[in-house]
């Protein structure tokens, strides 16, 4: 006969499965909410930083410089038209010298009134936040420190950018229609079956891909490695771009591309392998700066990275283009 202590025992023994798939169930909710939090957090930055005035959706123009002195302003009789500016910047000339920029006397004259503008003065120039005097050595963003050429701070201005050996100005105004126009990124629902880890397969030292931009420039970028994973019962692979930090860059295409995303693909950056592992989280592909203006010089995804796989995560096609 079972005594009352040995049926409590057994009543017990018979609840605890129960109760642990209950408080699994609780801990899995807890820890996706966390998730959620997390994704939107990072979405949430995104779009603040997007909306930031002198960031992506304020560019205006891309101006590619050819050897030797063009005439720069925002007038129309120069040879490079400026959309913000000065009506006569100054000349500037790509040469042995690099890339220089000789103010005209009348933007010369704003300069000195840069903390209380002259009445009908052109806008405040300063290069780096000083007012410069005489002829000025232009860095390219290649330098990893390019020269900021402000008219008014925070509001317009211009530097150089180098793709592929070639340079041009790139021009930013806050108060461009794609900025003040802009009401947001629309998004995938978050899905935690997105965030997949990968099998990291190395490439040998030294390997390169090519990268075509959007303007038709080719470039050879450094590849360690392609991150293998299954998805839907199939295997897919993108190849990795590394950074000098070793992280990774992603470009990719998918099904989505050109419906329900963006048609040039979108990107992703990842931290580097670990034990032969790399975590891509898809909830954070994000659009290239190609997706909310014609000004930017995005690269586009290598054929290797074009998925055959419909990818419903991340930021979906902006609505301002």
């Amino acid at each position: 006969m079972k005594t009352l202590s040995t049926v409590l025992l057994l009543g017990l023994a018979a609840l605890r499965p129960a109760c642990s798939d209950a408080s699994d169930a609780i801990l899995a909710h807890e820890e996706n909410a966390v998730y959620v939090a997390q994704i939107e957090q990072h979405r949430a930055e995104r779009v603040e930083g997007l909306k930031k005035p002198l960031g992506w959706l304020s560019l205006v123009g891309l101006h590619w410089i050819e050897p030797g002195e063009h005439r720069l302003g925002s007038a129309p009789d120069n040879d490079i038209v400026l959309a913000v500016g000065p009506a006569h910047l100054g000349v500037i000339t790509l040469g042995n010298d690099g890339i220089v920029l000789v103010p005209t006397p009348e933007a010369a004259g704003s300069i000195r009134c840069v903390k209380a503008p002259c009445p009908g003065s052109s806008p405040a120039f300063t290069v780096d936040g000083v007012t410069p005097e005489g002829k000025i050595h232009l860095r390219a963003d290649s330098s990893g420190k390019p020269s900021q050429i402000a008219f008014e701070p925070d509001v317009s201005g211009f530097s150089v950018i180098e793709r592929v050996g070639k340079f041009a100005l790139r021009v930013r105004d806050a108060n461009a229609k794609a900025r003040t126009g802009f009401t947001g990124i629309p998004f995938h629902d978050i899905d935690a079956d997105w965030k997949i880890q990968t099998r990291f397969e190395p490439h040998e030292e030294g390997h390169t891909i090519d990268i075509a931009n959007v303007i038709g420039q080719l470039q050879a970028m450094p590849n360690p490695g392609a991150l293998v994973f299954e998805k839907d019962g199939k295997v897919h692979r993108i190849e990795a771009i590394g950074n000098d930090d070793g992280s990774l860059f992603l470009i990719f295409a998918d099904r989505t591309s050109g419906k329900e995303t963006y048609g040039a693909g979108r990107f992703l950056d990842v931290a580097g392998p670990e034990d032969g592992k790399v975590v891509v989280d898809f909830n954070l592909a994000y659009n290239p700066p190609c997706a909310f203006n014609e000004y930017s010089t995005c690269p586009l995804p290598p054929p290797e990275n074009r998925l055959n796989l419909a990818v419903t995560a991340g930021e979906k096609k902006p609505s301002v283009h």
